[in-house]
Order: structure tokens, then C-alpha cells, then sequence
């Protein structure tokens, strides 16, 4: 007992260090204070009304009207029953948030170290390298806490799988079926997307190892067990899988039946995003080196340059007070690549890119293979449009590519890849496999290659203009004073560049050093992994606290509670009617908290609706906006003041029409509605019973229920009619019923429901009974089930493992 007890208390230790540091780097949140996140507070204004229904029913709605008109609630933070692996990581993120990803960062890394046999001093040194990364701290800063989340897991996964291919064949699968269910249940598919392209270049080369070693029936065997851990833990996930690739169908990630653009311009064809879509966001050449050098294009769109910058000696010089001076400085767009945004360099470190090129002479066989490919495909990718034929074969020929966009995203493999080969670089330096003279040969051309890029660096500083993409809009909105904006601002970036360039230099000879005395026998084994913790430390937190900081941080009503009603909303919240509102003074989700909105915030919406927002509703085309009963649009005067315009044209929430158009393409059904009488015809190009009917004068159809999932209606006609809903149709999941009996229901205006309503007096409802939420559940219980069985299996077979043991140890006392 006293053994296990020693045998586990460094790694307890390193984990209560992890959790120190974790909440020592966010440590407003030990005032209760926490992060704004911009991302966030979008995603708090697009699930506000599913959060209240959940709150006030103890229900969940999977269908939410205030935003787009109307969407499922899939990919905005739906519960669903039997997600018991929800639970567990619930259990895991223990921690107020953002610390909680900080902690899961640096908790899987550590894990996977071990399991690649790494001694838990080196384990911890790398999980710092990786935790620490910039760009995976900026993320939280903004707000990416699903990316975050799905990151934290990518270790794990590794880990499982490389338990398997070590013959840990129970443990492997046990930990490769958890990991997996969790980096799933964290729904960022794209990040598990890049994962998977990661596994199967770790895939390829261990299938190449175990042919060159005949160990092939080994390797299809733990092939086997891994894809039976990736079906359990699809299981698992099941619910929230199918819905979600139900759902992408019908969103900006599927096929649109569309032809022409908006302007009338012929469209790209394609069963996924557009491809300047996919790649607005590519890595430039010269920005490789911000892995390096963490500002040497600049750094972000808003950098913090000082009292002792140009810019502060330009705003001053203009006439700026220097409390008005500094208020500007502190956004400086210093950053000069090529992409439309940045908000901070994806800085892995000079010193963990020290050690990974000193990796790179050391380590050999296969893991080095994996992760060096793992890198390059990474790097490559990145790239995007800059390097258009690899990015057009993957969109064009790689299944799913295509639904991914910002393709610097995938540098998220190299970050994870660099750190591991990194500290395998000390782990071959410390170990007896290479002479002290090899050790050394591998230290000169490290430091040779790391430092020489530095110092390449500062003499080229002069051939370089400095000179941002956006640079012209700035000289221009400045007017008299812009070229002197313009040669402030480059004397800044010129600045950060050799600064921050100097400062990798110095990293980079400090780190060459350490080795060098170590091999000197001036300076211990444990001693040097204290210099390179420190070293690490200072390099990377020093840069990620110029993005993230306290600064970021403010009171918890503030997050849990980020927009304030204006006069406009106050206004329009005294109509207790269902309608929806327009608001052209603000963007994103901020009507959405307040109203069902035609506006909103996310990354996949229904792609019909998307496409008449783009042809009809971004125009404020009024015959639109009416059949989707738009009844206020929020709008502001020259002064900024918001008002609400209350539109007396609205269609109101369902009418009788006379007439049905059936046109035969899906462009002249989006084109008709351009001046398509709303009120009295309909256009579709569905089949539909009849398409003529007589109006009565007096006939009605009103609302006489609303709930988010729920909609009812009377109505009363001495004909049979055909009525239009100002409701979005989605086919699967909503059910229309006429006194009880279900009804079918059509699609019509290209994106609102339509239905035969007989004459007389009916009650009409609508209820979104998706099939997929029961046919999910049901599969995440058995699978749950079935996990619990195994585990249980898993505990017994190691138990009867250990004694013989056991008795033999009793049998000799």
C-alpha cells in the first residue's frame, strides 16, 4: 500500500500543480469574475429563449425561433437524454471556465506523455509547452470554448490508440472508446475532423513499421479493436452525431439547389462551402515564421503598442490627449499579413521549436515519422489559397473537407505534434542511445538552424515594407493626417519585429546553453528541466498575457447577462403578440435576445434561409419581410438613437391564398418572390393537391397558442383552402396536425410551410417531434449500457490478472 501511495504521488502532485496553474493564470476567477468572451455572448443571445423554455418547463425544445426565423437547436447547446458522457465531462471540467480547458489541456498531454513512456518530470515540461501554446489560450479569449474543448481531447484519443498498438489491448480500448465519446461530445467536428487526418498518417506509419517487422496480424488486430471503440463511442454520442448530420443537410454546409447568386451571376456547384469561403483565411508563407518569431508579421489587429510607441507620438501630435492617446494605442492595427483578421500570432515558442529542430537529429523511427508528417500536412494545409493546388485537390477530392472553413484551423495538429517531439528531443539527450558527441553535433545544427533563421531575420529587416493589406483604408479615413498614421504605424511593426525577433535569439542561445552545460556534466539532468520550465514559462505566457489577461475579465452578470434592453426593445416587448423582428442597427445576436429575430449568430444555418437573407432580407425587401411577418424593424437615425418602425404590412402569423404558382426550378421559385403578391399566392415547386381556392371574406385563421416547439392555431372557412404559415419549414422534425390527425404540409415561398385546411371550423397544430432525438437516445442508452458491461468485463479480467500474483506474494510471507 505504501508503495502504490510513493509510486502515485509525483503524478498527484503535478496534477494539483496543474490546477494551481490553471487558476493562477485565470485568476480573476477566484473573485467570481469571469472571461468575456465575444463569441460567447453571441451564443448566450442565440440560446437565450431554448435556456428560459428549459428553465421555465424543465422541458428542452429542439426548435428555436429567435434567430434565422427559425432553427433547430442541435448545434446550439441542445440536452438530450441519456448523454451520459455529457456527464462525465461535466465531472472533468471541474473548474470555473475558462481554467477548466486550461486544466483538460495540460491533464491529456500529460497523459499522453506517459503512455509514450515519458518519465512524469518530462510529462509535466510538455504539458506546459503544449497548455501554454498561444494559440490555444487566445481561443478562449474569444470565445472558441467548443474548438477548446474538442483540443483537450485530441491527447487522449492519441493515447488510447497508442495503448492499442502497444498490446494494451483492454486499456487501450477502454481509454480510446472514453476519449473518443468525449472529444465527440465536445461538437466541434472539425477539430475531430483534423484529428482523424492526424490518426492516419500515425496509421500509415505504423502499418509501414509492422510490415517492415512482420507484425501484421498485430496491427489489423488493434485496428479492429479501435474501430470497434470508435463505433461504441459514436454510440455514445449518437444522438447529437445524427442530428447533427440530419441537420447539416438542410444548412450552409449542404447542397443548394440554387444556380445563380444574387446578383444574377452564375453559382458554384457544391455539396459544401464556397471555396473562397473555406480558404478567406490562409496562412501566408512569411507567417510560418509567427511560430517562431510571435510578432514577426505584427502580431493582431489590436496590439497594445505603449506610451513609447510612434502612434502614441502621432495621436498626441494630432491634438490627442494622452489619456485619449492612450485609449487609441491600445488597438493599433499592427498586424501586417495578408488575412482579413488575426487576433494574435499561433505562437508555439522559440524554445519548444529549439528542441523540436534539436528532435528532429536525435529521435528516429516511428513516432518522429508520424509527427513530422503530422506537421507538414498541417502546415501545408494551412495555407489554403496560397497554395491552391494541395487546397483544391483536399476540397475537391478529400470527403468533407469541404465543410470546413478557415483552414488556418488545422495548425492546431502541428501545435500538438511540435511539443511532443520536443521533449522526446530531452528524453534521447538524457538516455544513453547517442554519444555525447552526436548529443553535441545535434546541439550545433539545432542552434545553427533556430538561431541563424533569427539572425537572418534582423539583416533582412531592412528589405521589408511593413505594409498591411488594410493599410490603404486606414490612409484614407485619416484624410490629411493618413500617410503620417501610416509611417507611425510602420515604424511600430518595425519596432515589435526586432524586438520580438532579438527576444528568440536570446531564447534560443539561453536554451542551447543549458544543453551545452548539461553535456559539460556542469549542470544535472533535473536541474536543466528546471531551466527549460522556466524557460518555456517565461517565453510563452509572457506572450499569451498580451492577448488574455485580467483585462479580459469582468463581472459575472455582465456575461451571464451581456445585453441591455434599448428603447426600441422596450418598446416592442410591450406587444405580447408572435411576430418577428428586423434589426438593421446592430448585428449578430443581440435582437435575438430579446425577440424572434430575422437576425443571428452562427456558423451553420439553414441554408435556404441564409440564401433569401443574401437575395431578399439584407435589401429589406418589404415583400419578403412580410410574409415572415416581420412586425418591427429596429433602426437608428443620424444621431444613433434606435427606434422601432412597426410594419402594418406584416402577413401576420398565417393566411388564406387563392392562388399556388408551381414553378419547376428552385431559381425561379427565389426570383418570383421579388414581387410575388405574399398575402393572396405562393410559389413552390413541390406537387401539390390542387392550386387554385376561393377565399371567403370572413374566413380566418388565427394563433391561439405559441411555444418555441409548439404552434396552434383555429381556423374557420366555408371552403376548402390553402394556408400559409410564416413559420420556417423543416421537414424533419415538424408535424402538422388538423384536429388531432397528422396532415401533411408543404414547403412554399422556398422557405415557409404551407397546408390543405378544410372548410369549417379546425384546430391546427404544429409540433417538432423530431424522430431522430428518440431513435438517438435509444442507441446512446444501449451503447451506455453495453460500455458499462465492459468495463465491468475490463475490471474483472485485470482483477483474475492479479491473483497469482497475489497468492504467490502470500504464499512467500
Amino acid at each position: 500500500m505504501a508503495l502504490s501511495v510513493k509510486k502515485f504521488l509525483p503524478h498527484l502532485l503535478i496534477i494539483f500543480g496543474f490546477i494551481a496553474l490553471s487558476l493562477a493564470y485565470f485568476s480573476p476567477v477566484l473573485s467570481g469574475k469571469q472571461i468575456f468572451q465575444s463569441d460567447i455572448m453571441q451564443y448566450i443571445g442565440m440560446s437565450k429563449q431554448q435556456t428560459d423554455f428549459r428553465a421555465e418547463t424543465g422541458e428542452e425544445t429542439y426548435w428555436t425561433n429567435s434567430a434565422f426565423g427559425g432553427m433547430p437547436t442541435y448545434q446550439l447547446g441542445a440536452l438530450y437524454p441519456h448523454n451520459y458522457i455529457k456527464k462525465l465531462d461535466s465531472v472533468l471540467r471541474f473548474l470555473p471556465r475558462p481554467a477548466d480547458y486550461l486544466f483538460l489541456y495540460f491533464i491529456g498531454f500529460y497523459i499522453l506523455l506517459l503512455t509514450l513512456k515519458v518519465d512524469y518530470k518530462l510529462a509535466a515540461l510538455g504539458a506546459l509547452a503544449f497548455g501554454f501554446s498561444t494559440y490555444l489560450i487566445i481561443i478562449l479569449g474569444v470565445g472558441h470554448n467548443s474548438k477548446a474543448h474538442a483540443i483537450a481531447y485530441m491527447p487522449l484519443v492519441l493515447s488510447g490508440i497508442l495503448l492499442v498498438f502497444q498490446k494494451k489491448y483492454i486499456t487501450g480500448f477502454l481509454l480510446t472508446t472514453v476519449a473518443m465519446a468525449l472529444e465527440l461530445s465536445a461538437n466541434h467536428y472539425q477539430m475531430t475532423y483534423y484529428l482523424m487526418l492526424l490518426v492516419l498518417i500515425l496509421g500509415a506509419v505504423y502499418l509501414f513499421d509492422a510490415y517492415k517487422k512482420k507484425m501484421l496480424p498485430h496491427f489489423f488486430k488493434s485496428v479492429g479493436i479501435m474501430v470497434f471503440a470508435v463505433i461504441l463511442a459514436i454510440g455514445l454520442n449518437a444522438t447529437n452525431i445524427m442530428a447533427t448530420q440530419e441537420y447539416v443537410k438542410e444548412s450552409t454546409r449542404g447542397k443548394s439547389e440554387l444556380t445563380i447568386n444574387p446578383d444574377g451571376t452564375p453559382k458554384t456547384m457544391s455539396t459544401g462551402l464556397d471555396k473562397e469561403y473555406i480558404t478567406e483565411y490562409s496562412y501566408g508563407f512569411l507567417e510560418t515564421f509567427n511560430l517562431f518569431i510571435p510578432r514577426l508579421l505584427g502580431g493582431g489587429n489590436g496590439e497594445d503598442v505603449g506610451k513609447d510607441s510612434e502612434m502614441y507620438k502621432f495621436y498626441t501630435g494630432i491634438g490627442a490627449s494622452p489619456i485619449e492617446a492612450m485609449r487609441e494605442v491600445k488597438h493599433t492595427p499592427t498586424y501586417w499579413g495578408n488575412q482579413p483578421i488575426v487576433e494574435a500570432p499561433a505562437y508555439v515558442g522559440a524554445v519548444v521549436l529549439f528542441l523540436f529542430v534539436f528532435a528532429l537529429f536525435m529521435v528516429k523511427g516511428r513516432l518522429k515519422w508520424w509527427l513530422v508528417g503530422g506537421v507538414i500536412m498541417s502546415l501545408l494545409l494551412s495555407y489554403g489559397k496560397n497554395l491552391g493546388f494541395l487546397t483544391d485537390f483536399f476540397i475537391q477530392y478529400v470527403p468533407m473537407y469541404n465543410k470546413f472553413r478557415a483552414v488556418t484551423s488545422i495548425q492546431v495538429i502541428l501545435e500538438l505534434c511540435i511539443p511532443i517531439l520536443a521533449i522526446f528531443g530531452l528524453v534521447r539527450l538524457f538516455n544513453d542511445y547517442e554519444k555525447d558527441e552526436e548529443k553535441l553535433k545535434a546541439l550545433k545544427f539545432a542552434a545553427g538552424i533556430t538561431g541563424g533563421v533569427a539572425i537572418l531575420f534582423l539583416l533582412l529587416k531592412g528589405s521589408l515594407d511593413f505594409v498591411g493589406v488594410n493599410d490603404g483604408y486606414y490612409r484614407q479615413a485619416y484624410g490629411e493626417y493618413g500617410q503620417s498614421f501610416i509611417d507611425a504605424l510602420k515604424a511600430d511593426r518595425k519596432s515589435m519585429f526586432t524586438y520580438d525577433t532579438l527576444r528568440t535569439l536570446i531564447l534560443v542561445l539561453l536554451s542551447a546553453g543549458g544543453i551545452w552545460l548539461f553535456l559539460k556534466k556542469k549542470l544535472s539532468q533535473n536541474k536543466l528541466i528546471v531551466v527549460f520550465a522556466v524557460l518555456i514559462l517565461f517565453d510563452l505566457v509572457i506572450v499569451d498575457r498580451r492577448y488574455v489577461n485580467n483585462d479580459n475579465f469582468v463581472s459575472s452578470l455582465q456575461v451571464s447577462k451581456p445585453y441591455q434592453a434599448n428603447a426600441a426593445d422596450l418598446e416592442i416587448m410591450k406587444d405580447d403578440g408572435h411576430f418577428r423582428v428586423f434589426d438593421v442597427a446592430s448585428s449578430a445576436a443581440r435582437a435575438s435576445y430579446f425577440h424572434n429575430s430575422l437576425n443571428g449568430y452562427h456558423a451553420a444555418k439553414l441554408g435556404r434561409y441564409n440564401e433569401l437573407f443574401d437575395f431578399y432580407i439584407a435589401k429589406n425587401n418589404i415583400n419578403v419581410l412580410n410574409m415572415l411577418n416581420t412586425k418591427y424593424i429596429i433602426a437608428d437615425d443620424d444621431k444613433g438613437n434606435v427606434f422601432p418602425y412597426e410594419n402594418a404590412e406584416a402577413n401576420g402569423n398565417a393566411w388564406f391564398i387563392s392562388e399556388i404558382e408551381k414553378v419547376k426550378s428552385a431559381n425561379e421559385e427565389m426570383l418570383a418572390l421579388d414581387s410575388l403578391d405574399t398575402k393572396h399566392k405562393a410559389v413552390t415547386t413541390q406537387e401539390l393537391p390542387s392550386s387554385n381556392f376561393k377565399i371567403d371574406s370572413l374566413s380566418t385563421i388565427l394563433m391561439s397558442e405559441y411555444q418555441p416547439n409548439y404552434l396552434k392555431y383555429n381556423s374557420n372557412n366555408i371552403y376548402d383552402g390553402f394556408a400559409v404559415f410564416s413559420e420556417i419549414y423543416y421537414a424533419d422534425g415538424w408535424n402538422a396536425y388538423v384536429d388531432g390527425n397528422l396532415q401533411p404540409h408543404y414547403r412554399v415561398n422556398y422557405v415557409l410551410r404551407g397546408m390543405n385546411v378544410p372548410k369549417g371550423q379546425h384546430t391546427i397544430e404544429f409540433k417538432f417531434e423530431p424522430q431522430v432525438v428518440k431513435t438517438g437516445s435509444t442507441i446512446a442508452l444501449a451503447s451506455s449500457i453495453l460500455f458499462g458491461l465492459l468495463i465491468l468485463g475490463g475490471v474483472v479480467m485485470f482483477l483474475r490478472r492479479q491473483e497469482p500474483q497475489d497468492s504467490k506474494d502470500n504464499i512467500s510471507k
